[in-house]
């Protein structure tokens, strides 16, 4: 039925970046937004993301009673600044029962704020409990609608899964809504944007009611936010885009002839594979050094490939100046590692440090000696450089309270092509989540803005230097091989007979999946890092460190 309104109506899609857990900081973002909505933009309404009050996700500070009494009153202070224009904020809430136990339920919720008051709330009705998504642990579902009406408006509220499934919409427009307003903190991983908009798009397509989608951004540990929030019109057309990975008050005009008619004065494009892992990783690393109260961060500069996407990837997160590089060079190490190395350094205006790790290499083979009498060497030795590595980076960190760093990627943390206490020491794993032929993708792409990684890097084959003349492929099948594998295992969860199906040697689809499964250990002592993909190492991806299966 065609909608008559007499009014136009002006929104916000407030694409903001919190902090789990810091009320107080929040606190001054939400006021500063409200402010400028109303006093410069001249909106009727501003809508922020999910859970925006306490930041997403908040986990188990969630059974904090503390948590919850701070954020009841953060609720209480934004209200307050409700005057003049329209809020709908995500927040918690909270409803106690009235047996004598008297527990605490918890919703997921959606508040409308006007004049000072909470004046509805909207109870999330589907909860999310898979991959990233912990949500029935700590929240009851919803049931009920909330439509409100605004210059003679009707706007239906639901919150992120709701979206993913039709029959709250349908609820929703039964209940008499005109526009579907939908908060979500919605985290990266690849191709995401279309998938959402694809899905919204069937929302529309199933309801013929418009769409405000509003997303968080911003990282928070492996987790990062790309926002990209969009408006959709009833036709299935996105008329307004903010941009991806950047804070942005995003202006939508619902105005009234026959039907609702939505513009906006934005529309900005959807970044490219590459951009838009490159941008997340950018993201993540910022958000993580920064929001953790750390000066910056220090890295093992090596003169490969690995560590040289790392380097980019912290100047542009960081700057220069919070940016420290330390070469660490052993017999191994070829000349031309240590002088690209130099060359990365001084092109991105970094702090360089030389250690040369042969004396400590040396008195561990010395204080050895005895005890390794009559065997060879191994990787053993190859570890204890490695070792010698981590113990100087995470030396420098302590002295001078930078964060390390780490530098391996998926491919290597999948079979366990890393030193645990070695090159895995660090607070934060930049590409961890990065397989090595999209290290090389990434780094490509960041040349094409300025030459920061030399050619030399990109073009040798990988090597560890733990050994004369070492080679990757040493040990390892071609990486455009390996993440094809990799990829098959771990993040589309398929059986070695259907790898090898796909034509790919049995052999060593049998050695890679037992390399995989038996460095679990390893992986559950690594730096968090950022997500990229739908099935990282870490909270989406939770297999037994012991385990017979597969042995038989």
């Amino acid at each position: 039925m065609p909608v008559t309104v007499n009014n136009s109506i002006k929104i916000i899609l407030a694409q903001q970046n919190f902090v789990v857990g810091d009320f107080r900081q929040n606190l001054i973002k939400l006021r500063a937004a409200i402010d400028k909505s109303r006093d410069e933009l001249s909106a009727d309404l501003v809508v922020f993301p999910e859970l925006a009050l306490s930041g997403y996700p908040p986990e188990d500070l969630l059974l904090r009673k503390g948590f919850l009494d701070q954020n009841k009153q953060a609720l209480a202070e934004i209200a307050l600044a409700a005057k003049g224009i329209a809020v709908i904020i995500g927040h918690p809430s909270i409803k106690s029962t009235a047996d004598q136990a008297k527990k605490i339920i918890l919703f997921n919720s959606a508040s409308l704020l006007r004049n000072g008051k909470v004046v509805a709330t909207y109870c999330k009705h589907k909860l999310p409990n898979y991959s990233v998504f912990d949500e029935k642990r700590y929240f009851i579902a919803g049931h009920d609608p909330c439509v409100f009406e605004l210059n003679n408006v009707k706007l239906g509220l639901t919150i992120c899964e709701d979206i993913w499934e039709p029959d709250v919409t349908r609820q929703a427009k039964e209940a008499g809504a005109n526009i579907i307003i939908n908060l979500n903190a919605s985290p990266f991983h690849i191709n995401k944007q279309s998938e959402r908009e694809a899905e919204v798009k069937k929302r529309v397509s199933e309801t013929g009611l418009p769409v405000l989608y509003v997303n968080l951004v911003g990282g928070q540990d492996e987790l990062v936010f790309d926002g990209g929030s969009f408006a959709m019109d009833q036709s299935g057309r996105v008329c307004v885009r903010a941009p991806a990975c950047l804070e942005e008050l995003l202006p939508v005009t619902f105005t009234n002839e026959k039907n609702l008619v939505l513009t906006g004065s934005s529309l900005s494009p959807v970044p490219d594979l590459e951009k838009s892992i490159y941008q997340v990783l950018v993201l993540g690393v910022r958000d993580y050094v920064e929001k953790n109260g750390f000066p910056g961060v220090v890295i093992g500069l090596s003169g490969g490939i690995d560590s040289a996407l790392t380097l980019a990837i912290a100047v542009d997160a960081l700057g220069s100046d919070k940016v420290e590089a330390v070469i660490m060079p052993s017999q191994y190490t070829a000349a031309m590692s240590i002088e690209d190395a130099r060359t990365q350094a001084e092109s991105q205006n970094v702090k360089l440090r030389e250690i040369s790790i042969e004396p400590m290499v040396k008195s561990f083979s010395s204080s050895l000696r005895q005890e390794f009498s009559g065997t060879n060497p191994d990787t053993t030795e190859e570890n204890i450089q490695a070792r010698i590595r981590g113990v100087l980076l995470m030396a420098i960190s302590n002295k001078f309270g930078k964060m390390v760093l780490t530098t391996g990627n998926k491919s290597e943390m999948a079979v366990g092509y890393a030193t645990l206490y070695g090159d895995m020491a660090g607070g934060y794993a930049a590409i961890k989540d990065v397989p090595k032929t999209m290290v090389y993708r990434l780094a490509n792409m960041r040349n094409q803005r300025s030459a920061v990684i030399p050619e030399r890097v990109l073009a040798r084959p990988p090597s560890a230097e733990l050994a004369p003349d070492q080679k990757d492929s040493d040990s390892l099948p071609e990486y455009d091989v390996l993440d094809q594998i990799l990829e098959s295992y771990i993040e589309l969860d398929l059986c070695a007979h259907d790898i090898i199906d796909q034509g790919f040697d049995a052999e060593v689809v049998s050695k890679i999946i037992k390399m995989v499964d038996r460095n679990e250990y390893k992986r559950r002592q690594s730096a968090p890092g950022v997500r990229i993909t739908q099935r990282a190492f870490g909270r989406d991806r939770r297999y037994p460190i012991t385990s017979g299966y597969g042995k038989g």
